[in-house]
Protein backbone atom coordinates (compact mmCIF):
# COMPACT_ATOMS: atom_id res chain seq x y z
CA UNK A 1 0.00 0.00 0.00
CA UNK A 2 2.76 2.44 0.98
CA UNK A 3 4.81 1.58 -2.12
CA UNK A 4 1.82 2.30 -4.38
CA UNK A 5 1.40 5.71 -2.75
CA UNK A 6 5.09 6.50 -3.25
CA UNK A 7 4.94 5.42 -6.90
CA UNK A 8 1.86 7.60 -7.56
CA UNK A 9 3.45 10.55 -5.73
CA UNK A 10 6.71 10.20 -7.69
CA UNK A 11 4.87 9.81 -11.02
CA UNK A 12 2.83 12.96 -10.34
CA UNK A 13 5.87 15.03 -9.38
CA UNK A 14 7.89 13.82 -12.36
CA UNK A 15 4.99 14.56 -14.72
CA UNK A 16 4.62 18.08 -13.35
CA UNK A 17 8.37 18.76 -13.42
CA UNK A 18 8.69 17.51 -17.01
CA UNK A 19 5.73 19.68 -18.05
CA UNK A 20 7.22 22.77 -16.42
CA UNK A 21 10.63 22.15 -18.01
CA UNK A 22 9.05 21.62 -21.44
CA UNK A 23 7.06 24.85 -21.06
CA UNK A 24 10.22 26.73 -20.13
CA UNK A 25 12.01 25.29 -23.16
CA UNK A 26 9.36 25.77 -25.85
CA UNK A 27 7.26 28.75 -24.77
CA UNK A 28 9.01 32.11 -25.20
CA UNK A 29 6.78 33.87 -22.65
CA UNK A 30 7.26 31.17 -20.01
CA UNK A 31 10.50 31.53 -18.10
CA UNK A 32 11.66 29.66 -15.03
CA UNK A 33 14.94 29.43 -13.18
CA UNK A 34 16.52 26.05 -12.47
CA UNK A 35 15.98 26.33 -8.72
CA UNK A 36 12.38 27.45 -9.22
CA UNK A 37 11.59 24.22 -11.11
CA UNK A 38 11.76 22.26 -7.86
CA UNK A 39 9.70 24.76 -5.90
CA UNK A 40 7.20 25.21 -8.73
CA UNK A 41 6.76 21.44 -8.99
CA UNK A 42 6.10 20.97 -5.28
CA UNK A 43 3.89 24.03 -4.98
CA UNK A 44 1.99 23.18 -8.16
CA UNK A 45 1.37 19.61 -6.92
CA UNK A 46 0.08 20.82 -3.56
CA UNK A 47 -2.20 23.51 -5.01
CA UNK A 48 -3.44 21.18 -7.76
CA UNK A 49 -4.32 18.54 -5.17
CA UNK A 50 -6.22 21.02 -2.99
CA UNK A 51 -8.08 22.57 -5.94
CA UNK A 52 -9.10 19.15 -7.29
CA UNK A 53 -10.24 17.86 -3.91
CA UNK A 54 -12.20 21.05 -3.28
CA UNK A 55 -13.85 20.93 -6.70
CA UNK A 56 -14.70 17.23 -6.41
CA UNK A 57 -16.22 17.63 -2.96
CA UNK A 58 -18.03 20.93 -3.40
CA UNK A 59 -18.78 21.50 -7.07
CA UNK A 60 -19.27 18.02 -8.54
CA UNK A 61 -22.35 16.02 -7.62
CA UNK A 62 -22.15 13.26 -10.24
CA UNK A 63 -18.65 12.86 -11.68
CA UNK A 64 -18.09 11.58 -15.21
CA UNK A 65 -14.98 10.96 -17.30
CA UNK A 66 -15.57 14.11 -19.37
CA UNK A 67 -16.12 16.18 -16.24
CA UNK A 68 -12.98 14.70 -14.65
CA UNK A 69 -10.92 15.76 -17.68
CA UNK A 70 -12.39 19.25 -17.65
CA UNK A 71 -11.80 19.49 -13.92
CA UNK A 72 -8.17 18.41 -14.38
CA UNK A 73 -7.63 21.14 -17.01
CA UNK A 74 -9.34 23.77 -14.84
CA UNK A 75 -7.37 22.83 -11.73
CA UNK A 76 -4.17 22.86 -13.80
CA UNK A 77 -4.69 26.43 -15.00
CA UNK A 78 -5.76 27.62 -11.52
CA UNK A 79 -2.67 25.99 -10.00
CA UNK A 80 -0.45 27.52 -12.67
CA UNK A 81 -1.83 31.00 -12.02
CA UNK A 82 -1.37 30.67 -8.25
CA UNK A 83 2.19 29.30 -8.58
CA UNK A 84 3.05 32.17 -10.94
CA UNK A 85 1.75 34.68 -8.38
CA UNK A 86 3.64 33.12 -5.46
CA UNK A 87 6.95 32.01 -6.98
CA UNK A 88 9.43 34.69 -8.00
CA UNK A 89 11.52 32.42 -10.25
CA UNK A 90 8.58 31.75 -12.59
CA UNK A 91 7.21 34.24 -15.11
CA UNK A 92 4.29 33.57 -17.43
CA UNK A 93 3.07 36.31 -19.75
CA UNK A 94 -0.05 36.20 -21.89
CA UNK A 95 -3.29 34.24 -22.01
CA UNK A 96 -2.10 32.06 -24.88
CA UNK A 97 0.98 31.07 -22.89
CA UNK A 98 -1.20 30.11 -19.92
CA UNK A 99 -3.47 28.00 -22.13
CA UNK A 100 -0.63 26.22 -23.94
CA UNK A 101 1.29 25.67 -20.69
CA UNK A 102 -1.86 24.25 -19.10
CA UNK A 103 -2.28 21.74 -21.92
CA UNK A 104 1.40 20.75 -21.83
CA UNK A 105 1.42 20.23 -18.06
CA UNK A 106 -1.93 18.43 -18.18
CA UNK A 107 -0.58 16.04 -20.83
CA UNK A 108 2.67 15.34 -18.97
CA UNK A 109 0.88 14.76 -15.66
CA UNK A 110 -1.58 12.43 -17.41
CA UNK A 111 1.29 10.49 -18.94
CA UNK A 112 3.03 10.36 -15.56
CA UNK A 113 -0.17 9.05 -13.96
CA UNK A 114 -0.55 6.36 -16.64
CA UNK A 115 3.05 5.26 -16.19
CA UNK A 116 2.60 5.18 -12.42
CA UNK A 117 -0.48 2.98 -12.76
CA UNK A 118 1.36 0.60 -15.11
CA UNK A 119 4.26 0.30 -12.69
CA UNK A 120 1.83 -0.48 -9.86
CA UNK A 121 0.03 -3.06 -12.00
CA UNK A 122 3.31 -4.66 -13.07
CA UNK A 123 4.41 -4.89 -9.43
CA UNK A 124 1.10 -6.52 -8.55
CA UNK A 125 1.43 -9.10 -11.32
CA UNK A 126 5.02 -9.77 -10.29
CA UNK A 127 3.92 -10.40 -6.70
CA UNK A 128 1.14 -12.75 -7.84
CA UNK A 129 3.53 -14.82 -9.93
CA UNK A 130 5.82 -15.51 -6.98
Amino acid sequence: MFVRLVIRFAAALIGIAVGIVICGAVLPKFSITASAVVWATLLFWLIHLVVQLFALRVLVREPSIALAGLLALASTIVSLIIVNLILSGLTIRGIVTYVVATVIIWITTSIGDMIGRRVIRARGKERESR
